[in-house]
């Protein structure tokens, strides 16, 4: 009854509206007493749908996304003060449509000044769903510790019947809190289930299960509020990759293409115009290029534009093809997404832009 209580509150009062955190673990607990046996738990707030307020209990769509501040959504959660000392901390109040690299960059280096510190022992993310997935992926990519970094998000608002947030903080706090989420690169805790950030996708526009990790598998599932493992990654990640965004203030410009019957390359030209760096193809079937859009590539490349060929069909990787595109130094992503593959292909350019060691990047992680 408490959480009910607490969350009907949100929902009456405006006083809750757009609360902000101070720093992470920067003075002791005022709410709760720490408890020295536990372990610490920060959460970094993004804004999202979990931080949705709508004008009524049954309104699911047209919330304002980022409304309702950390420690408000921590407050309708007391449970997981028995799991681990929290504490949270505001980076933004948006909805993850509208995510950029300037908040990204602000999120990683904050993640990773954090779990430097001896007395932070997990990080978790509220984040909003549209674009978690490659929050996730970047942070799996770039985050240089092996303690658990746990994302979360929410298909309902905060302010709704069967607001599906709070449970999923309370799993979320609970996997940090785990000896067996060590190691295991960047998770996302929803509806009950564990999934990695390489191979996880939102797959619905609307049903709370929406995040599925396709033909891969789920990482694990909670049970009764335990998480239990059955599968890890075979990709490198976290402390074992080369990418640094420790003095980055921006990542290279990536575009993705999106092939369609009667496509004629105009959008890999004015990507080139726009100063890409580097671009993917979401092909038809396995990466195809429509041969009248196969020029604008192949003039991109010459020009020391790197091409990444992925596909807009949601499962299986891209791999070899037509001995031309290989020729031309087009890499295949893999079993990553578009969206994906633009991360690691933007991570790669901060390194390189030589295609073969591109390549092998994307045959790392």
């Amino acid at each position: 009854m408490m959480m009910k209580k607490t969350l009907a509150a949100i929902f009456v009062s405006s006083s809750f509206i757009a609360g902000v955190a101070g720093s992470c673990f920067a003075q002791a607990p005022t709410q709760h007493v720490a408890k020295a046996q536990l372990p610490n738990v920060c959460i970094l707030a993004t804004g999202g749908t979990i931080a949705g307020s709508a004008a009524s209990n049954t309104q699911m769509t047209g919330y304002k996304a980022g409304a309702i501040g950390i420690q408000t959504l921590l407050n309708a959660v007391p449970e997981i003060h028995k799991v681990a000392n929290v504490q949270g901390e505001q980076i933004s109040n948006i909805g993850s449509e509208s995510m950029t690299h300037e908040i990204w960059l602000k999120l990683a280096k904050r993640v990773n000044e954090l779990l430097a510190k001896p007395d932070v022992d997990a990080v978790v993310i509220t984040h909003g769903t549209d674009t978690l997935e490659e929050t996730a992926y970047f942070l799996n990519l770039v985050t240089k510790s092996d303690k658990p970094v746990i994302l979360i998000g929410a298909m309902r608002p905060a302010t709704a019947i069967s607001a599906d947030g709070s449970v999923n903080i309370l799993n979320a706090v609970n996997l940090a809190a785990s000896k067996d989420a060590k190691g295991r690169g960047v998770m996302i805790a929803m509806n009950d289930v564990i999934n990695g950030a390489r191979d996880v996708q939102k797959t619905n526009t609307l049903r709370v299960d929406t995040f599925q990790s396709p033909e891969l598998g789920y990482l694990g599932y909670f049970e009764n509020g335990r998480p239990v493992f059955y599968k890890a990654t075979t990709r490198k990640h976290t402390k074992d990759t080369e990418f640094d965004v420790s003095e980055l203030k921006d990542l290279p410009r990536v575009d993705i293409i999106y092939s369609h019957v009667n496509d004629d390359g105009k959008m890999a030209e004015a990507a080139v115009a726009n100063g890409a760096k580097g671009v993917v193809h979401a092909g038809t079937g396995n990466g195809s290029i429509h041969e009248n859009a196969e020029a604008a590539l192949y003039d991109a490349a010459k020009k020391g534009i790197v091409v990444v060929r992925a596909a807009r069909v949601p499962n299986g990787p891209t791999i070899e093809s037509t001995e031309a595109w290989d020729k031309a130094g087009f890499v295949h992503a893999g079993t990553l997404n578009p969206q994906k593959a633009r991360i690691l292909l933007q991570l790669g350019l901060t390194k390189t832009n030589d295609p073969a060691k591109i390549a092998e990047m994307f045959g790392k992680y």
